[in-house]
């Protein structure tokens, strides 16, 4: 047994491992979220705050920018359904999108520094120029993205045997995590002292390091299926295979939770940093900090959920304590305001970080079961969709709601009641709690049947060779 195997028994998901599929392949599968992470940070923290601060790029035009990502949101369903069907000269079918996603990403992300400098300079005759190719650069990442996070979580899928399937589902969302911190501290280092040269190079870099991981992740993970490149496998009508995916209630009854309890999560992204600066005193450091603690709280969750459900744990028990840790975390946060305590806002941080990761792991966890006759693709890319189609939403939703809620309070909407500074962040607080409980009472009928009908917990076998 060699150093880098003794390393590896000693990591959080070492039991994710198989003889077939190595703890090593897995991380090196895993690359593909780190990519995925690193473009997420770019596009909505580290760019969002360089064309506002340093580039006086209008707010509005730089939240168009950042919604344009959505736009692909939507589609994830369809991406993973052609993906089941794929029809390549190797008999691939993830791998091509996740080449396609990379190329995506990679021209995206090769355009918009330039595109992003144009349109700064608002006296520049030509800056619906740089408007017009920052709008498509903003596309293109996004489209990227999520081809190759839907992909890529099929290819797992596909390569993960059933009773490893949940590890390897929370493994791959750690590197998620991993990759969004760590890129996110990298990008601040780097760009600290701002100057458009710096700017083009770690977006190019970014571009640069987004094909080397994709390439190095896909890597001979699927293996040539030459009987797969010659028959002629169908492409049913993706209306048709939707409809036979929703069939039993199941499947619409899952999408809704994922909808209700990630715009309940969601609503929070932007408002907890001024929460706590604005309501509670916090220093700049110490509201820093708190991304910190959310993340330590979901990988937290991420490992517990992982080792839950590789010894049988229900999926959608998961989502529930999920979803009710984070009501419990919301009712904290606002508590911290009447109490003035730090420590109680810190807790309840931390608790919405891991009741986040409890939900998210057992809601993936519930779509993969729900997965037949091949539809590995489908099932992942409709989780996806409506996961990130409700995030961006939500985050949207929370901040125009604060500052309207906020704005009433001081015009006097609410009485004397509504003044306090907390009254906007408070009144969507409440409203993540009301979106979490109706997530729960979605879910109980969902686990309760679940019960009644003896299924087991651990995701069902599913694949090309179940193909009728």
């Amino acid at each position: 047994m060699n150093r880098l195997t003794k390393y590896l028994v000693t990591l959080p998901f070492a039991d994710a491992g198989t003889t077939e599929l190595p703890l090593r392949r897995i991380l090196r599968l895993s690359l593909f979220q780190i990519s995925v992470g690193m473009a997420m940070v770019l596009l909505f923290g580290t760019l969002n705050r360089v064309m506002v601060v340093e580039l006086g790029v209008s707010v509005w035009f730089v939240s168009l920018m950042v919604a344009l990502p959505l736009v692909f949101a939507p589609l994830r369903a369809l991406i993973g359904h052609r993906s089941d069907y794929h029809h390549s000269a190797f008999g691939w079918r993830r791998v091509p999108y996740i080449a396609v996603g990379s190329m995506l990403q990679y021209g995206g992300f090769a355009i918009m520094p330039y595109a992003i400098l144009i349109l700064s300079d608002e006296t520049n005759n030509l800056v619906f120029v740089g408007q017009f190719f920052a709008g498509i650069s903003f596309l293109m990442v996004g489209a990227g993205l999520h081809i190759v996070q839907t992909a890529g979580l099929a290819l797992a899928t596909d390569l993960a045997p059933r009773e490893k399937r949940p590890r390897v589902v929370a493994l791959l969302y750690s590197m998620l995590l991993l990759g969004m911190v760590g890129s996110a501290l990298l990008f601040g280092h780097l760009l600290e002292d701002f100057s458009h040269e710096k700017l083009v190079r770690v977006v190019h870099a970014a571009a640069l390091a987004t094909i080397i991981m994709n390439l190095i992740a896909a890597w001979k993970q699927e293996s040539i299926d030459l009987k797969r490149a010659v028959a002629n496998i169908p492409r049913p009508p993706f209306r048709e295979t939707w409809n036979e995916f929703l069939r039993g209630g199941y499947a619409s009854r899952l999408l809704i939770v994922v909808g209700l309890g990630t715009a309940g999560f969601s609503m929070q992204e932007i408002l907890l940093e001024p929460y706590g600066a604005q309501v509670l005193g916090l220093t700049v450091a110490q509201t820093t900090s708190l991304t910190a603690i959310l993340a330590g709280g979901a990988f937290i969750a991420f490992a517990l959920s992982g080792y839950v459900l590789s010894r049988g744990g229900n999926a959608y028990q998961l989502a529930s304590i999920g979803a009710l840790v984070g009501v419990f975390a919301f009712l904290l946060v606002i508590l911290a305001a009447t109490v003035e305590s730090a420590l109680v806002f810190r807790v309840g941080t931390a608790l919405i970080g891991f009741g986040t990761g409890l939900f998210a792991v057992g809601t993936l966890t519930a779509a993969m079961e729900l997965a037949e006759r091949g539809h590995v693709g489908l099932a992942l890319g409709a989780w996806g969709a409506v996961q990130a189609t409700a995030q961006g939403v939500a985050i949207a939703l929370g901040g125009a709601l604060r500052d309207l809620v906020s704005a009433m309070a001081v015009a006097g909407t609410f009485g004397h009641g509504g003044a306090s500074s907390s009254f906007g962040y408070r009144v969507v607080y409440g409203i993540e709690i009301l979106l979490l409980l109706a997530a729960l009472v979605v879910l109980i009928p969902l686990l309760l049947r679940r019960r009644r009908d003896g299924a087991s917990s651990a995701p069902s076998q599913f694949g090309l060779d179940q193909m009728p």
